[in-house]
């Protein structure tokens, strides 16, 4: 006999919709799935058959054939478990035909246990807004309870397919829980970490602060000690709160990755610090069954690169697509992939390898050829795409000693938030979100140059060589610093203050 149920994969960030069709004939017994399936979905094989019988259930000793339909894409996950038992129940008539009736309402998702008892997979969430486009009730593992709540989808949670199979007979009532998407809860909890702990380097915190404002990407350059990581780890605490639309991108990204933990939604912007081991593929996103990488697990957060020299030169360039264009693209032979990777880059490095070129007392131990192999790992493109990159001078006894506290992140937050307020105002009814991502229109419509504006930036690009890209990232960052004043137009001044926070431009890493 023939059957059919439907099941959900992932291709992307996106669940699509897939027909699991199962059909049993005489012949030789096997268990056979075909449809592009993964290794993760042939290996169901065994664990379906030991939960059917281990929950009462026969296993038909006859040629039974599965077809994942569409069959030109790839199959992966462990959530076919569940449809595969069902489609086999129903395929053998061990469901009365009423509940076999009932079938083409329902999604099926969920990883079987040997006992019958239905455990937690990855991806739930972008499956079950796909079950909410189809209009269908999805039949979810109970750990993934929490991802179903944020997907506005109907679904129920059995806890074994014993209980699904009298479910579907009858013989015990489940109503559907179908819930009005939730917001995201208003984190009241103080963060720990806060600016008025860094002692100094009032031009860091200023870059950080127009960095928050305007979505920029930073590089910190500075001696070892001088408050790189200290700054790093307070950045997202002047951070925007995310909106419900970056939240529920943020969470379907990590319900993939299976990261979502004890969480209903991600509501503070990720911060994401691989070491600098990192495989290109980690970092960027990749494998023979495509995962998204650190790149989009810190989509609409931070990225931050510790000792950014330190990265292989391969994995700092695979960074240049996403910095420009807020995706990754893999693509493989017979698919490709796109996932989100719109983040804040915030790197930090010293100037050279010993870490003291520069240094007022100590001597710097590395030869020419060692500072410039260094410094080379961060190709011209790459810095191109940096808006700010700023100096840390080595911290003053004086400043250290004093025991009056700086600005608290609380009042860089204000600001921010009213920066970002002029922003969300400015950019209405596009995809736009912040300044660091304007486009060429955008940039030309709100950021005029204002008199004596353009003598300077034809100077700055004779003389040091700016890009066309970089021009465009000053006006950038300009019109972020008079959002911050509250300014409706760009003034020269502002324009003088990014040109401070672009040494790299007149001179190297070593001489900042």
């Amino acid at each position: 006999m023939l059957s059919k149920v439907h099941a959900c994969a992932i291709k992307g960030i996106d669940g699509f919709l897939v027909s699991v069709e199962v059909d049993i004939a005489p012949g030789m017994p096997t268990l056979s799935v075909v449809g592009l399936p993964d290794t993760e979905v042939k290996e169901s094989k065994e664990r379906v058959i030991a939960a059917l019988r281990n929950s009462g259930f026969d296993f038909p000793l006859k040629r039974i054939t599965v077809n994942l339909s569409p069959a030109e894409l790839r199959k992966s996950g462990t959530q076919f478990d569940l449809p595969i038992a069902v489609g086999i129940l129903a395929a053998s008539e061990q469901l009365s035909e009423d509940a076999r009736r009932k079938l083409p309402d329902f999604l099926f998702a969920g990883e079987l246990a040997l006992d019958g008892a239905l455990r937690p997979c990855a991806g739930v969430l972008p499956m079950l807004i796909s079950t909410r486009a189809a209009g269908k009730t999805a039949v979810i593992p109970p750990q993934n309870v929490l991802e179903g709540q944020v997907s506005s989808a109907p679904f129920i949670t059995p806890h074994t397919l014993r209980e699904l199979a009298d479910y579907l007979e009858g013989k015990i009532q489940r109503e559907a829980v179908q819930i009005t998407y939730l917001p995201p809860e208003e984190d009241t909890t103080p963060d720990p970490l806060d600016f008025c702990e860094v002692k100094g380097q009032p031009l860091a915190k200023r870059a950080l602060e127009i960095a928050a404002a305007g979505g920029h990407n930073v590089l910190m350059i500075g001696l070892p000690g001088t408050g790189k990581s200290m700054l790093a780890k307070r950045f997202p605490g002047i951070l925007p709160p995310l909106t419900e639309q970056e939240a529920l991108e943020i969470t379907k990204i990590y319900s993939i990755c299976n990261l979502i933990g004890k969480s209903r939604l991600i509501t503070k912007r990720p911060f994401r610090d691989p070491h600098h081991t990192i495989s290109d593929a980690a970092l960027i996103g990749g494998g023979s069954n495509p995962r998204p990488g650190e790149v989009s697990l810190a989509h609409n957060g931070i990225l931050f690169l510790d000792e950014f020299a330190e990265f292989s030169r391969s994995s700092l360039e695979v960074l240049r697509e996403p910095l420009e264009n807020g995706v990754v693209t893999i693509s493989r032979a017979k698919e490709s992939i796109t996932f989100p990777a719109r983040f804040t880059l915030l790197a930090a490095m010293n100037p050279c390898p010993c870490g003291n070129l520069g240094h007022p007392h100590k001597a710097c131990t590395c030869s020419p050829a060692q500072i410039n192999r260094y410094q080379s790992r961060i190709s011209g493109p790459l810095l191109d795409r940096i808006d700010l990159t700023v100096n840390l001078n080595p911290i003053k006894y004086e400043d250290w000693s004093k025991a009056s506290e700086g600005e608290k992140s609380a009042q860089i937050l204000a600001r921010v938030l009213q920066a970002r307020e002029r922003q969300k105002v400015r950019f209405k009814g596009t995809a736009t979100t912040a300044n660091a991502f304007m486009t060429p229109a955008q940039i030309k419509a709100f950021c005029p140059l204002p008199p004596g504006a353009d003598a300077v930036l034809e100077t700055a690009m004779r003389k040091l060589g700016l890009s066309a890209r970089s021009l465009d990232k000053i006006l950038k960052t300009a019109r972020t610093i008079a959002d911050l004043e509250g300014k409706d137009h760009i003034e020269t001044r502002h324009i003088i203050e990014v040109m401070q926070y672009r040494p790299l431009d007149r001179k190297g890493v070593a001489d900042v």
